[in-house]
């Protein structure tokens, strides 16, 4: 028999709403411990949803179910990953890419639970008390329904340690995965470093981003901030981009960048790769007048809590004024915020700010988000974080 949490009054409206999320401020009382599958009730006691309790999180009870007669059980996690792996199907996922995410988490039924394909190797992330306690059912079924040759854990993100877990890394199931897994997207190539990689290795949200680069990319000189291995870079050379500059941080995620390029074909041609910061590499080719006729802004999270907003808010403006500063007439920038906290429309407000700073004209003619492999359910717009627009300046 499961345990109870039961909900002050007037607050089971989210749940009505099947949000999956429940604050430890709406719980009034709760007859359960860490870890535990709990029945939600209301105040009067009658049943709401089930799932899963953690007193040392702000999001104490993660819902799995709204239906009083599913029981969470190992049948339950298999039924759900099915469900999962089921919308990833053609047309969803094209033939040609072998790489993509198979559980997004609260939008796939599983909140905590982030699994990515790379071509034979699966890649796991459990982000939860709850999902830790039945990682292993969950390893068995993903390794039953899909006959990977191995499944790694990559639970290494800090986001653990508000769950009261360890970050934790390595094989799960199966084979090791060699040291770089090669995958294909769009006719395209690229080496993964699933171990070692941001993530679980590789932007997979971008994917029809990368694709839609190609479009804008012919007879340009592209510049490529925040580069990480190369995916903007490679693609815009698919598209007949005459000239790339590659800015990154990180000399192996650049050397991995080089890699890509070469594994397409595209070594012999003008490519320039910088280690640096990118504020400061802008502000460098500011100073010096330089200018480029296609601009790439995918920075990493900048807002991870509200107090953050604001101060994400000037890094966004900072880096889009500069950048609007560097662009020919004619030029296009794709710019990009994967932080959830902050809106479509507060980021559009930012690059109007820019805009203005930088006394530039631009134009909005394309909007982009996450790829059909991390799907947004209406119940939980907060899984929709990934926003960019593509600005055409005069």
């Amino acid at each position: 028999m499961n345990r109870t949490i039961t909900l002050k009054p007037k607050r089971e409206k989210s749940v009505a709403q099947r949000h999956p999320w429940l604050f430890s401020g709406a719980i009034a009382h709760a007859d359960a411990e860490a870890g535990d599958i709990v029945d939600v009730l209301d105040h009067r006691g009658q049943w709401l949803a089930r799932g899963y309790y953690n007193p040392a999180s702000q999001i104490a009870v993660r819902l799995l179910t709204f239906d009083p007669a599913e029981r969470v059980d190992a049948d339950f996690w298999r039924r759900r990953l099915e469900r999962a792996i089921a919308r990833r199907r053609a047309p969803i996922i094209p033939d040609e890419t072998n790489a993509y995410r198979l559980v997004n988490a609260e939008s796939d039924g599983l909140p905590g639970l982030i699994v990515d394909r790379y071509a034979d190797f699966l890649v796991l992330q459990s982000l939860t008390l709850g999902i830790e306690r039945h990682k292993a059912t969950i390893v068995e079924a993903l390794a039953d329904l899909l006959a990977p040759r191995g499944i790694y854990e990559r639970s290494d993100e800090e986001v653990r340690r508000l769950e009261g877990l360890e970050p934790t890394a390595g094989l799960v199931w199966g084979e090791a995965p060699p040291a770089l897994v090669r995958i294909s997207e769009h006719g395209l190539s690229f080496w993964v470093d699933v171990v070692h990689g941001h993530k679980t290795g590789f932007y997979l949200d971008q994917r029809e981003n990368r694709a839609l680069i190609r479009r804008f990319a012919a007879g340009r000189r592209v510049l490529n901030c925040f580069a990480y291995t190369g995916g903007f870079t490679v693609a815009a050379l698919a598209g007949g981009a005459t000239a790339t500059i590659s800015v990154e941080s990180s000399a192996d995620a650049l050397a991995l960048a080089r890699e890509n390029i070469a594994l397409n074909g595209f070594a012999d041609a003008d490519n320039t790769f910088i280690e640096g910061n990118v504020f400061e590499v802008l502000r460098t080719f500011r100073d010096r007048g330089e200018q480029f006729d296609l601009i790439v802004l995918d920075p990493p999270k900048f807002a991870y809590t509200r107090r953050q907003i604001e101060s994400a808010a000037r890094g966004y403006k900072d880096i889009n004024r500069l950048a609007l500063l560097l662009l020919a007439p004619g030029g296009i920038l794709m710019t990009f915020s994967c932080s959830g906290l902050v809106s479509a429309d507060l980021f559009q407000q930012i690059l109007f700010s820019a805009a203005l700073d930088a006394g530039r004209d631009a134009h909005i003619i394309a909007r982009m988000t996450q790829g059909p492999d991390h799907p947004v359910a209406l119940t939980f717009p907060e899984s929709a974080y990934l926003k960019g627009l593509v600005c055409l300046a005069s």
